[in-house]
């Protein structure tokens, strides 16, 4: 049987080259970072290459990047620590959005919880937030905006930059969650005026459990992770070499074969959307027609015209060997609707009845050739007429 992986979203296959640019820190170079000796003056030099390459590539300065374990955890590191900083200075008030990956609601919610006020913009049908909103929306006691690069569910690709300069205009911190753009979008932190900045690893065909966040110069923040002086001080615990090795090849790999890249994704994006478009008439298109990442493809299923159970459909295109998601991979085992669909103004049951394709480098067009025909044999065993 044909298996096809489409979903690049969630995590992707580690490169070749970059397990073996890792290895060498798994074995004979082992030291730990902090030692003084040449094992750990090795492995320091490996760290501070890897912080400069991640510097480089967002047109930002070595010490302004910290490695953490994951993008959820460079999320929380930027909020809470911004907001624990900020009340000194008397701000108690974020901005977000309804379609932000819980890796930030989340952490608002908590912040709530601590006597944090947080304002949940609305998003418009494709995902997206209007600017204007945001500016509306400030207070004098605003201290920090946290707004997705895209969207990870439906690809949208906000308007940061011009959020970042109203954020700037006001003297409020900017943070984005860049996790699914990283590496994939040109992006120069300086140019945009972005303060804090999110990135994960295995989202770009590095290893798990490695992140990294950019805090600019100057910025003050509090770190959670207490027992040790390593990242700086913003974060206490051995670094993990290996995988900071890792990351960085895989933000090099990514960076050198961006356009065509792109290019190539986008091709196949149009292609898919065509001959979904071509076979069903009942299907909706999720995130922005055009401001949106060339890899993913978001549509659901109009409930009001067809009744298809979203979990059936997934596990039945999974037992035909394709494999795709709903939403994000941090709540796939939910059986609710996705939070940013129905922010998007999806109803419930068409927002259950939602694919989520995400392609990557091994995909081909016979993979997207195949993947329309299974799921038009599955959609045409389990569609029911709608009551």
């Amino acid at each position: 049987m044909r298996k096809v992986y489409l979903d690049h979203t969630a995590t992707t296959p580690l490169d070749p080259r970059v397990f073996e640019a890792m290895k060498p820190y798994f074995e004979e170079k082992f030291g730990n970072a902090s030692s003084i000796h040449q094992f750990g003056q090795q492995a320091r030099a490996a760290v501070d290459e890897g912080r400069s390459t991640l510097a480089g590539i967002i047109g930002a300065k070595d010490g302004e990047i910290f490695f953490t374990s994951s993008g959820t955890e460079s999320d929380n590191s930027a909020l809470k620590g911004v907001a624990w900083a900020m009340r000194r200075r008397g701000k108690s008030h974020i901005i977000t959005d309804k379609a932000e990956h819980h890796a930030v609601l989340e952490p608002c919610a908590f912040l709530e919880d601590q006597g944090f006020s947080v304002t949940y913009l609305n998003v418009d049908g494709s995902g997206m937030v209007n600017p204007d909103d945001v500016r509306r929306a400030l207070t004098s006691a605003t201290g920090l905006i946290s707004i997705i690069h895209a969207n990870n569910e439906v690809g949208t690709i906000n308007k940061i930059a011009e959020i970042a300069r109203i954020a700037g205009e006001h003297g409020i911190l900017f943070h984005s969650d860049a996790i699914q753009t990283f590496g994939k979008i040109p992006m120069d932190v300086y140019a945009i005026g972005i303060d804090l900045l999110s990135m994960s690893a295995h989202k770009i065909y590095g290893p798990k459990g490695i992140g990294a966040v950019y805090v600019r110069k100057g910025v003050e923040i509090e770190r959670f992770m207490h027992g040790g002086g390593q990242e700086r001080g913003r974060r206490a615990g051995t670094e993990a070499v290996p995988l900071i090795v890792g990351f960085a090849k895989a933000a090099q790999l990514m960076q050198e074969g961006m356009t065509p890249e792109w290019q190539r994704l986008a091709s196949l994006k149009n292609l898919l959307r065509t001959m979904l478009e071509t076979r069903f008439s009942f299907l909706i298109g999720n995130g922005h027609p055009s401001e949106s990442l060339p890899h993913l493809l978001s549509v659901s299923f109009d409930s009001t015209k067809v009744g298809i159970a979203g979990d059936e459909l997934l596990l039945n295109l999974d037992l035909a060997g394709v494999a795709v998601t709903s939403g994000s991979a941090c709540t796939s085992g939910s059986m609710k609707p996705s939070h940013v669909l129905l922010a998007m103004g999806r109803d419930e049951k068409t927002a259950q009845a939602t694919i989520r394709f995400s392609m990557g480098r091994s995909t081909t067009e016979e993979d997207i050739n195949y993947t329309v025909d299974i799921l038009e044999k599955v959609v045409g065993r389990i569609a029911k007429v709608p009551a």
